[in-house]
């Protein structure tokens, strides 16, 4: 095997599927190795449906002693590893190959233990986001992190991603709820980062490295969470405005004023339509809605939704509504986190950016994406968790018009692209994978990604985990010098021409 852990550069030998199988079947139950292609089709791909790829084996260990059998033999016979959760991502980040092996972590779905006194969850990471503050509801606790996708997610591919979603602006993402992770690494060894419920540990914060790790690191196999209460009173305002430039003002006219919401979502025209006509949530026609939750004590919710409302009016909002009971609150969040299968019922080829901007460029931002939107003549559905920039563009196209693919993956560049110019970057919480592996050779510079394969290559000396994902080698980089400004000159000039 040929390996530089300097820039990522790999060659793996290759192996025999049949031998392969049965010196698997020697610690793996034989049920637990799919090799069939009726059995293989499902792990062809994740949420990035364009981008599909056969394995050879999907192995679906139920302990971490499989875990490591699996590792080791891996190591030993130079196979790379591909580590799956729910297969919810839609960058590619566990789109296989024919020299990996897919590991799905499907069947570690047990909660091992609710603790209420020290407020924790220790957790497999098969098991889904909603299921975690479903078991801890008993006990007045929650777990903060809810993205959109929560019903289905996998609480490991949520650390592999830290994924945020929509409580994540006062409540943090996926990285400000763990306090632990157990991980096995390339050579089999399993590794125990932080624990309980300490929030701090002494050296390195190798903990906060493993979040949106994308699987290059290590195999998760245990999460401890910190669960939060419950809060005693939460409501909603709902406010509409004609012009998604008013409902971005507003964004950052309530947090300077030092409000942080629980949540702040806007969505535009296009969104607020498809989402009507798909779930009918009582969502009034106009150009852009903002919805804004705030939670604690009855009496801090009343004076700080007299503050945020008069930002609202200030702010054009031509009507304002206030939930009136949880189940509508509930139906509002509900009818956002379906936006995406909304412009889906209405345009099934969509493309779905993941970008992020300072809350002050919001406005502008927006405006380029029409802008680009019309020169493209290809739709853009809004939506996007406002209180920290992070934008959603839902690019609609037709994959029977030829070429119409390839225009929204065009646009989709150059719509990153603007965010990153704007000091923002090309994902906030989905990750680069497979789909995204270019735009890390615009946002980073040589050195930076030279770090990034040296970190990698500390704990993946063999660079078996997930190969060719998230940090592209320097010779991708350079042949795509040509083609991308980095802060206004040629990235990577000092990058030799392979």
């Amino acid at each position: 095997m040929s390996f530089d852990p300097e820039t990522g550069e790999f060659d793996f030998p290759g192996w025999d599927t049949d031998q392969v199988l049965q010196d698997l079947g020697e610690f793996i139950p034989e049920k637990n190795i799919l090799h069939l292609p009726s059995q293989l089709k499902p792990y062809e791909c994740d949420g990035l449906t364009t981008h599909r790829k056969m394995s050879r084996l999907v192995v679906l260990p139920e302990t971490i002693r499989q875990c490591q059998e699996i590792m080791r033999y891996c190591r030993q016979h130079e196979i790379p590893v591909i580590a799956r959760g729910a297969g919810t991502g839609i960058t590619g980040g566990v789109l296989p190959d024919d020299l990996s092996i897919v590991v799905s972590l499907t069947k570690f779905n047990r909660i091992e233990k609710i603790d209420p006194l020290q407020r924790i969850a220790v957790v497999q990471p098969g098991v889904r986001n909603l299921a975690i503050s479903e078991a801890a509801k008993p006990f007045g606790l929650q777990y903060a992190p809810d993205p959109s996708s929560q019903i289905a997610c996998s609480i490991g591919g949520n650390v592999a991603e830290n994924s945020g979603g929509v409580h994540c602006l006062k409540y943090g993402l996926t990285v400000n709820n763990v306090t632990g992770i157990k991980i096995i690494d390339s050579e089999g060894e399993l590794i125990e980062i932080g624990g309980g419920n300490c929030m701090e540990s002494p050296g390195f914060d190798l903990l906060a490295l493993m979040h949106g790790s994308e699987g290059l690191l290590g195999i998760i196999v245990e999460i401890t969470l910190k669960l939060i209460p419950v809060p005693p009173a939460t409501q909603v305002v709902l406010a509409v405005f004609h012009s998604m430039v008013d409902g971005g003002k507003s964004v950052s006219d309530i947090i300077s004023s030092g409000i942080i919401p629980a949540g702040l979502e806007m969505m535009d025209k296009v969104t607020i339509d498809a989402v009507e006509s798909y779930m009918q949530a009582g969502y009034p026609k106009a150009d852009a809605l903002l919805l804004c939750e705030l939670d604690g004590n009855q009496v801090d919710i009343r004076l700080q939704m007299e503050i945020v409302q008069q930002i609202l009016k200030d702010n054009n909002a031509f009507d304002i509504r206030t939930s009136q009971n949880d189940e509508e609150r509930e139906l509002y969040w509900t009818a956002r986190k379906s936006a995406f299968p909304a412009v889906a019922s209405i345009q099934p080829d969509f493309y779905l950016l993941d970008g992020t901007v300072p809350r002050k460029a919001l406005p502008e931002v927006l405006k380029k994406i029409a802008v680009l939107s019309k020169q493209y003549g290809l739709q853009v559905a809004n939506v996007f968790h406002a209180g920290d920039g992070n934008l959603h563009p839902i690019i609609m196209y037709n994959i029977e018009i030829d070429g119409d693919y390839e225009k929204a993956v065009q646009l989709g560049s150059e719509i990153l692209q603007h965010c990153i110019s704007k000091g923002g970057s090309f994902t906030g919480e989905h990750g680069v994978g497979a789909e995204k592996i270019d735009q890390m050779c615009i946002q980073f510079s040589a050195l930076e990604l030279l770090q990034f394969h040296r970190i990698k290559a500390q704990l993946d000396v063999s660079g078996i985990l997930n190969p060719g994902k998230a940090v592209p080698v320097l010779h991708r980089c350079a042949e795509l010098g040509a083609m991308h400004v980095h802060n206004g000159e040629m990235p990577h000039a000092d990058l030799p021409r392979f």
